[in-house]
């Protein structure tokens, strides 16, 4: 039996904090195989990622995750044949086309309910960068971002921690949820009309993971220090290893490492997004959990006169984009420029056509006022 935090409202200060229950239930059934990551990725890469559990054959293991990681690269992806062929394209545009040009259709999804904007941040409003944390979000998506909180209640749901993407944002409108979903934070009082008659939000449904996650990041920190170009990034909640910067013929060796720390902790997965691995807890909690939540606490939890929109980019978002299609409700907009599997229903190829959306969709709502 293991513990989870709970939300429980605080009455005297009208702050919603966390504490302690004992809850098995939390954890996925078994606790040794992190499950099988959902995303955006080729059939191909789908398949290489099926043996990437922290147990098994190294040798086989280790070519697996090497090529997951080259697959992983935008750089790749235009290498492979099947990825770049025009009519694979195509194809894959007909099945989630641009958003920007189906625009009034989204649009006419959503008479009569409320928007609702859940946003990731790295890949979607600020571009993926070699160094993570100069990761800055131009000033022209920033107003963007400041003028789409008054028109709809807006989120960032990232990796990141929420001070790491605050200091990068710096708009106090909006609600965070940081490292995938597992710290979440209400908009400042007083700056957004959507808080306005409610309390604060802080949930944290992995806390006692804290003393956890602090231990294994000095350990990874120690472990890469000898990979030229490798960063550990403490998200609070979870840690990112990025390998963006690391040449390619230490990649092998940057895996070993992680995983060789990693394996010694069987309630921590370990995942791979877009060259970087994840260690998160092993719980049953992610974006599309985070969005639910989210939902519920602006008192949409059962309603049918909502309509979430979600862009993000990375594999992680795969767990909101599906969470949407099983609701029945809203839509998810994955942000990539080659076809990738997904529960996504439309695309936009970069940051500027996602500034590009949310422009139009102010617009929108300013005329309809």
């Amino acid at each position: 039996m293991v513990s989870q935090n709970v939300v429980v409202p605080d009455a005297t200060t009208g702050i919603i904090t966390v504490s302690t229950v004992s809850n098995s239930s939390v954890f996925t059934p078994s606790a040794q195989k992190p499950p099988t990551a959902p995303g955006h990725i080729s059939i191909t890469k789908k398949k290489l990622l099926k043996s990437l559990e922290i147990n098994g054959d190294q040798s086989q293991r280790l070519n697996s995750w090497v090529d997951s990681m080259r697959a992983s690269s935008p750089t790749h992806l235009k290498s492979l044949p099947s990825l770049s062929s025009e009519e694979e394209l195509n194809s894959w545009m007909k099945r989630h086309p641009s958003a920007l040009d189906m625009f009034e259709r989204i649009i006419e999804a959503s008479r009569g309910k409320e928007i609702v904007m859940f946003l990731d941040y790295d890949g979607t409003l600020s571009p993926i960068v070699a160094d993570p944390d100069r990761a800055f979000i131009s000033s022209k998506m920033r107003r963007t971002v400041k003028k789409l909180a008054k028109c709809f209640p807006t989120s960032i749901v990232t990796g990141r921690c929420i001070d790491k993407v605050y200091s990068f944002v710096k708009l106090a409108e909006l609600y965070y949820a940081g490292s995938h979903g597992m710290d979440i934070k209400g908009p400042t009082k007083g700056f957004s009309k959507y808080n306005k008659d409610k309390p604060s939000i802080l949930y944290q449904p992995a806390g006692d993971f804290l003393p956890m996650i602090d231990e294994v990041f000095k350990q990874l920190v120690e472990k890469t220090k000898s990979t030229p170009g490798a960063k550990v990034e403490n998200n609070k909640f979870c840690l990112s290893v990025h390998f963006r910067c690391v040449d390619e013929k230490k990649w092998s060796e940057l895996a070993l490492k992680v995983r060789s720390v990693v394996k010694n902790y069987p309630t921590l997965k370990l995942s791979q997004g877009r060259k970087v691995f994840e260690i998160r807890p092993m719980i049953k909690w992610d974006k599309g959990k985070a969005l639910e939540f989210l939902l519920e606490s602006l008192g949409f939890d059962h309603s049918s006169d909502v309509f979430p929109i979600y862009i993000g980019d990375d594999r992680t978002d795969e767990d909101a984009f599906k969470l949407l299609q099983e609701r029945g409700q809203g839509l998810g907009l994955l942000v990539s420029k080659f076809p990738k599997d997904t529960n996504a229903s439309y695309s936009l190829q970069d940051p500027l056509e996602v500034m590009d959306f949310l422009r139009r969709l102010v617009e929108w709502k300013q005329i309809q006022q």
